[in-house]
């Protein structure tokens, strides 16, 4: 197996549930265009797309590009056009963490009935299933095949090996996190 068969197996993942933030985001113009006044968000559902784009798009799927495979690339001598395309990668994935955030921030006004709360989570959760088809396009047919012609058979073995072990440790990670932020809450008595 290739080490680029993982990353493109998350995407097709990461896909799906881009297509679930599309019906929300429609379920949800919807409401607005019918009464702006009682137009509902659902909240578990932006709290679970969040967790899911944080969890698995983010740390799961963009780590294992950017500590594997970006790394070991960087060690690389790439085509000027790969190492560009990689730079623009890396910002991108910036961009959906910041964006994540700013969804984050908006579901919060939203709960505090904050007026532009629903234009912003429309905003943002428009922006992001937009990002998402077009980074994973990029990815899929101009990035990562390419790619793979600068590993030698056994770098490539290695770093499958690595995005196992990664997968191995990140759902210990993730719930190590969760509990520590329960124990900080509740020692400064929240």
């Amino acid at each position: 197996m290739q080490p680029i068969a993982p990353l493109m197996m998350e995407h097709r993942l990461i896909e799906r549930m881009i297509a679930l933030m599309q019906e929300e985001l429609a379920r949800i113009r919807d409401n607005v265009a019918i009464d702006p006044e009682f137009a509902f968000v659902d909240l578990v559902f932006i709290d679970t797309a969040v967790d899911f784009l944080r969890t698995y798009a983010d740390r799961c799927h963009h780590g294992k590009e950017e500590d594997i495979l970006f790394a070991e690339l960087a060690k690389k001598d790439l085509s000027p056009e790969l190492h560009k395309i990689m730079a623009e990668l890396t910002a991108e994935h910036a961009w959906g963490r910041e964006t994540t955030a700013n969804l984050v921030k908006a579901k919060e006004n939203y709960l505090r009935e904050e007026q532009e709360a629903l234009n912003l989570i429309l905003r943002y959760l428009r922006e992001l299933t937009e990002f998402y088809p077009k980074h994973i396009e990029k990815e899929d047919k101009h990035f990562f095949i390419p790619c793979l012609e600068y590993f030698t058979q056994a770098e490539k073995d290695e770093m499958l090996e690595k995005m196992w072990e990664f997968d191995r440790k990140l759902v210990h990670e993730k719930y190590t996190a969760v509990v520590a932020q329960i124990e900080s809450r509740r020692a400064c008595g929240l």
